[in-house]
Order: structure tokens, then C-alpha cells, then sequence
């Protein structure tokens, strides 16, 4: 066949019925092959299926499916993109764009994640499993509660917080005018100089993820020393704690487990060990190499306290500005106190 059959009947293939027949080419689609491609999901909601998540069970789901490229707080590992944070970025020269700084319509997330994750494996998702996964990247963003359920009902109750920050492209009523006609060839300006550089050079995603070091994306900050003997306040305290408390704090510190290790027989991580952290100096561990943040801040004298942990694991970034630390940060109070507790419990 020449190289224009092979085009007509590829054209014609893609025309639709009418060209088939006229070439007595192919069928028309059955209803079920329609269905398998017709994966978009609008909006309104327009094309999702029944089903239901809750943040809690799509954490358990993120951390195994998704977590190896965007990280447990769906905070991004390396170059792979960042699903959570960004909030009032997107004024900055800077800006970061995630679900829940920019995405204005969660449709978006719900069918990229059905049509194309896991990377490897798309559409290997159960409808359940994505609404699982889609409600924890909203809760990673704070747009919910922990116990909201997300499903095909409820999913239009989610107002992203950017939906009002796009408009239609109207350049061919606009714009379009200035660019018709004879170009010009020579001489088109008085000068013409260099007005800015790329600032992100390493845009494309290694295959080998890198740890450790002062460029890591996981936590770091709440530094332990193993040298700095504990003190009379941090005894005391652990003497005092609240086995309940301690308990629910086990718990909370689950968020923290993929980079931190405490108690005997820890190692320093993606983060440093937290042994003995409540009451001691910052930037203490040894063999750890903190970022310049947390070096500048230790040396004017921060101790981790019960206040300034509280501060820090509240909000990492307003604590500390410029911290490697990826986490988003805990928001409820009894989390806070919990957290602090169950470190508390680990005196050196």
C-alpha cells in the first residue's frame, strides 16, 4: 500500500463511520468499547462512578501506591511533582502549584488520578481507592476534615480554593489582530537584552531518589542530642506524662515515621533521630547534616521545647523560614499535645 493509502485509511479510520464505510473499512464502536475510553469527569461531576473514600483509608493507600514519587504528605520526593502546599504562592515569582494552591476544579485531580496513576500501573484503581486517594490530597491540603467521606455524592460540596482564578483564553479577540500581517524581519526593535533566566534547571524527575543531606525534601528540624544530657524539666515531665495521651501520640507520630526514628536502636534517617528531643538544644545529633535554617536558628539559642515543638510541627515553614522540612504541619490542638507527649516519653 502507498504512503497515501496508508494516510487515507488512516484518516479515514479516525473520520469516523461514514469514511470506514466509504472505504469498507471497520465498525461502529459497541456500547461497552465506548464506555472503556470514556473516562473524563467533568465539573459538575458529570461521569463519575458510585463510590467512596475517606482521607484516613486513602492515607493507608497513598503510602503504598503513591508515596514512592510524591512522598507521604503528598508533598513531592526529588523532582516528582508536589500534590500538597502552595498556599499563596501563586503571586510569587515562584509560585507553587499543587492541588490545592492551583487546580481549580477537583474533576481534574479525580480523573488524572483514575485515568493515568499509579505511573506504571494507570487504571489499576478501583473507584474506591481513587476517592480514597483524592480525599487524602485534599485533606493533605487542609480543604478537609480527616473523617470527611468523599464519593460521587458529596464530591461537589469540595470548592477548590482557586476556582475563580482562571478565565477564558480570549487572545483571538484580543491579541491575535497584532499578529497577523507582514512579519518583521530586521530591525524590529531599538535593542534587544536578556530580561530573566530559568530559575529550575533540574526539572526533569531522577530515576534513583535521593536522601539524606541538606537537600532532602523530609524532615530534619526537630533535632535530638545525644550529647546534651537531659535536664532536670525533661525528667520531670516524662515522670508526669499522660499514659493516654502518650498512647495517641504513638499515633500521630505515624505521619512522622517515614523519616524519623526514636527510642533504642534509632538511626538517623531522611531526618535525625528525635531521642531525647523535648528540653534539648536544636541541631544537636550527631552525624546529621541540618539545613542553614535550623544551624542559624540553633545557634541563637533554640531549645525544642514544649512550646517551640508545638510552634514548629504546627506550622514548619512560618516557624522556620526556608526549612527543608516537607511536612505540612498538624492542626488540630490534641495532636499537637499528643505528639509532644509521646516524644517526651523517649528521654536519653
Amino acid at each position: 500500500m502507498s504512503k497515501f493509502l496508508k494516510l487515507t485509511a488512516s484518516l479515514a479510520l479516525l473520520g469516523g463511520t461514514a469514511h470506514a464505510e466509504s472505504l469498507g473499512l471497520g465498525r461502529e464502536a459497541l456500547p461497552e468499547e465506548v464506555a472503556a475510553w470514556n473516562l473524563d469527569v467533568r465539573p459538575d461531576g458529570a461521569g463519575l462512578p458510585a463510590g467512596s473514600g475517606d482521607a484516613l483509608t486513602g492515607e493507608e493507600i497513598f503510602a503504598d501506591k503513591c508515596a514512592s514519587c510524591h512522598g507521604d504528605f503528598a508533598e513531592g520526593l526529588g523532582n516528582w511533582p508536589k500534590l500538597a502546599g502552595g498556599k499563596g504562592t501563586l503571586d510569587r515569582d515562584d509560585p507553587v502549584k499543587t492541588v490545592g494552591s492551583y487546580w481549580p476544579y477537583l474533576s481534574t485531580t479525580w480523573d488524572y488520578v483514575n485515568r493515568s496513576m499509579p505511573y506504571g500501573n494507570a487504571q489499576s484503581l478501583e473507584p474506591d481507592e481513587v476517592y480514597a486517594i483524592v480525599a487524602y490530597i485534599l485533606y493533605s491540603n487542609y480543604l478537609v476534615d480527616d473523617d470527611f467521606v468523599l464519593s460521587n455524592e458529596t464530591f461537589t460540596e469540595v470548592e477548590m480554593p482557586n476556582v475563580d482564578g482562571f478565565f477564558v483564553d480570549d487572545r483571538a479577540d484580543t491579541e491575535y489582530v497584532e499578529w497577523t500581517g507582514e512579519p518583521c524581519m530586521e530591525s524590529c526593535k531599538d535593542s534587544v537584552e536578556v530580561t530573566m533566566r530559568a530559575m529550575v534547571l533540574d526539572v526533569t524527575p531522577n530515576s534513583d531518589k535521593e536522601t539524606g543531606g541538606e537537600d532532602s525534601v523530609a524532615a530534619e528540624e526537630a533535632a535530638a542530642s545525644e550529647d546534651v544530657p537531659a535536664n532536670d524539666a525533661a525528667e520531670e515531665q516524662t515522670t508526669a506524662l499522660d499514659p493516654e495521651l502518650v498512647s495517641a501520640g504513638e499515633k500521630v507520630f505515624r505521619k512522622c515515621k517515614a523519616c524519623h526514628q526514636i527510642g533504642d536502636g534509632a538511626k538517623n534517617r531522611v531526618g535525625p533521630i528525635l531521642t531525647g528531643i523535648v528540653g534539648h538544644p536544636a541541631g544537636q545529633v550527631e552525624d546529621f547534616r541540618y539545613s542553614k535554617p535550623l544551624t542559624s536558628m540553633a545557634d541563637e539559642g533554640l531549645v525544642w521545647d514544649e512550646a517551640s515543638l508545638k510552634a514548629f510541627l504546627a506550622d514548619p515553614r512560618g516557624f522556620m523560614k526556608g526549612t527543608k522540612m516537607s511536612f505540612a504541619g498538624l492542626r488540630k490542638d490534641e495532636d499537637l499535645d499528643a505528639i509532644v507527649a509521646y516524644l517526651a516519653s523517649f528521654p536519653e
